[in-house]
């Protein structure tokens, strides 16, 4: 059955899964679509979604759909409307991440009728500690071109969207417990700050802010995307954690994508 329109959208801090949407989006062969970024606002009402294709990524955090993405994602309702879900993981596991994010499009009146988990480099990978630093790289990109080619297929060959069936998702209900989370935010090293104020525009949830000559992060707000730290030009940010180590030990194994039609 064909569409008419297609709505891409995302909660991408380090941008990972806004480029496997935008890969997938290619791969069907799409030039022309509405994309809503939710990364860095709560929509302002209630949006419903008829006669379009929904394509929603988000990230993966403890196993977890981060609770804001889950919160700005509510927004949207569908009518029985197609969608394809993916989550961006740091090679370590998506766990319960991509069955929650399709009971809750479910919930929402959405048919999840395509689901694939992706990896991106984890918010904790630095350069002593990389975790799929790269990612997604190349193969991965032409894995979610290929994923959203798969996507398409199975689209045109219902006469009906209510036709669509949703696939059998890895992973466990009740979801992963979330993990008690240390308050931490990153260290700001004044010596090598200019003052740019990037860190405070790509702060998702407004944890980090400009006081007097100082940057302040608020630990309590503070998601651990790392958004900041990626993006400071200077490197006047870093966030040291035990876990990078520990994960670049035990997550060096590259694990590729997977995909459920």
């Amino acid at each position: 059955m064909r569409f008419k329109n297609i709505h891409v959208i995302y909660f991408s801090p380090t941008h990972t899964s806004a480029r496997i949407a935008h890969a997938l989006v290619e791969g069907m062969g799409i030039t022309a679509y509405h994309e809503t970024d939710l990364t860095y606002r709560t929509p302002d009402a209630e949006e419903h979604i008829d006669d379009e294709l929904a394509i929603i990524a988000v990230p993966v955090y403890a196993g977890r759909v981060p609770a804001v993405a889950l919160e700005r994602l509510r927004y949207f309702k569908g009518n029985n409307t197609p969608a394809v879900a993916v989550v961006l993981y740091g090679n370590r596991d998506f766990d319960d991440a991509l069955l929650e994010l399709t009971d809750t499009l479910t919930a929402q009146g959405f048919i999840p009728f395509a689901a694939g988990a992706f990896i991106g480099e984890h918010s904790f990978s630095r350069p002593e500690f990389p975790v799929a630093e790269g990612r997604p790289d190349e193969a991965d990109l032409a894995a979610a071109m290929h994923f959203g080619e798969e996507a398409l297929a199975k689209l045109n060959a219902v006469t009906t969207f209510e036709d669509l069936s949703v696939p059998t998702i890895r992973g466990n209900r009740p979801y992963k417990a979330p993990r008690a989370a240390q308050a931490q935010s990153p260290a700001w090293d004044a010596a090598l700050c200019t003052f740019c104020e990037t860190c405070t525009e790509v702060c998702p949830v407004d944890a980090i802010r400009l006081e007097g000559d100082e940057i302040r992060s608020d630990a309590e707000r503070c998601l651990k995307c790392c958004a900041c730290v990626k993006e400071c030009p200077t490197g006047a940010l870093t966030f040291d954690t035990p876990f990078s180590a520990m994960l670049a030990k035990n997550c060096a194994a590259r694990k590729e994508p997977e995909v459920f039609l």
